[in-house]
């Protein structure tokens, strides 16, 4: 099997186009077969250098290596062209206004064979003679595409359902090249949760903003699986591996697939937790710019983390000291008599020993049980004190992972607020 993702650099690898690259990589994989990676570049004016790195660094970032490439199409226009001309010689195409033509059947249909979909039938009467050649002589896209596919000699075309108005064409095309044609299989659309088509009011739209939204490679590439195939009606969570081993065109639906963010989200989440703290620190240092100190704060954190980019908010007061309280959370918790029972709670986390995160726990329960009042009413003042608002990890894990010292110095400078 060889097959290619063939995208056009005319800007950032959408969601669409990262699937389809994911169901390519696993027939080449899991049939031992080759990825061929061919940039379709002949739009020159939006077809940049940097929209190219973009497409690469999404792929790499995924996971998805290639076999061969990348191919420019730009840079076989001297063999689209000298096809071009063998077609107006042999009779199948035709010179127009100084375009070239291909001639087109008056009678019949062309039947697109499809794996996903199944005969589709395109009658040639609905299809007018079509360029295949501007008047500059520079091809167009079908008859690129149509030649470069068989030059590489590419068997299974896969691609998004809005191509397969062009597949008719390019069968034409192929066939009038003499050329056996590739088996075709068109992906469902992606939809959002609203039914309509994916765009960015439906969250992240591109590979590059999944990764900066803290999104694991292996979770993006286990939920574009799903998202028009499933190996089973209950299984969720597959290994690369298991996705080489089980991926398969006839298990792909044809109806539209749903891309929900959310869905993503509670995946990610799953995968992060699975992951060692050490490795955890690796992966937030990669976004958060290298650093040696996140490996305790990554595990006090973990089990409430669903994105990488979750961390700092939510702990980044474990590694660096808040600049300042936010005032809004002063003034929700630090009221009636919050202050008094902060500094009983900082009396009994001095006495702690050692300090560790079971006798931090025993300290403040134990003044929770001294003064009578909810744990809230003694846990959130201490929240809020080395935090710097109310939302935190767990008050023990946290209190903890920063240390005694640390810990109270924070404590103290929160009573020196007292008014």
């Amino acid at each position: 099997m060889r097959v290619r993702f063939a995208p056009s650099p005319t800007g950032a690898l959408h969601i669409g186009g990262a699937r389809t690259a994911l169901y390519n990589w696993l027939l080449a994989r899991g049939s031992g077969g080759s990825l061929v990676l061919r940039i379709e570049d002949t739009d020159r004016e939006r077809s940049t250098p940097e929209n190219v790195a973009q497409i690469l660094d999404a792929l790499e970032w995924l996971g998805l290596d290639w076999d061969e490439g990348p191919v420019s199409q730009a840079e076989r226009g001297e063999r689209h062209r000298a096809e071009i001309a063998r077609l107006v010689t042999e009779g199948h195409a035709y010179e127009d206004e100084g375009a070239v033509r291909l001639r087109v059947p008056d009678d019949g249909a062309t039947v697109v064979d499809d794996v996903i979909r199944g005969e589709v039938r395109f009658e040639h009467a609905a299809i007018d003679d079509f360029v295949i050649a501007r008047s500059d002589g520079s091809p167009l896209y079908n008859l690129a595409v149509s030649v470069d596919d068989r030059d590489i000699g590419i068997t299974h075309v896969v691609r998004g359902e809005d191509h397969l108005s062009n597949t008719p064409r390019q069968l034409m095309v192929l066939e009038a090249l003499g050329a056996e044609p590739p088996t075709y299989a068109h992906l469902p659309l992606l939809h959002g949760p609203d039914g309509k088509k994916l765009s960015k009011r439906h969250g992240a739209a591109s590979v590059q903003e999944l990764r900066a939204a803290g999104y694991l490679p292996e979770a993006v590439r286990n939920y574009l699986a799903l998202l028009g195939w499933g190996a089973d009606a209950t299984t969720t969570f597959f290994t690369t591996e298991d996705l080489i081993g089980r991926f398969s065109l006839e298990r792909v639906s044809r109806n539209p697939a749903v891309f929900d963010e959310q869905k993503l989200r509670w995946m990610n989440g799953r995968y992060l937790r699975e992951l060692e703290p050490a490795e955890l620190a690796r992966r937030l240092a990669q976004l958060h710019g290298d650093r040696d100190d996140l490996v305790d704060a990554a595990a006090v954190a973990q089990e409430k983390l669903q994105t990488l980019a979750e961390f700092w908010p939510l702990a980044g007061f474990l590694v660096e000291r808040p600049r300042e309280i936010d005032p809004r959370a002063w003034q929700k918790v630090m009221r009636d008599g919050a202050l008094d029972r902060l500094a009983e709670a900082r009396a009994a986390l001095a006495a702690a020993d050692p300090f560790d995160q079971v006798e931090v726990e025993t300290a403040l329960r134990g003044v929770v049980d001294r003064l009578g009042v909810k744990p809230k009413e003694v846990f959130q003042p201490i929240r809020v004190a080395i935090a710097g608002t109310t939302v935190s990890p767990g008050i023990f894990e946290s209190v903890a992972a920063l240390g005694r010292e640390e810990a109270l110095i924070r404590i103290d400078a929160a009573l020196a607020q007292r008014p």
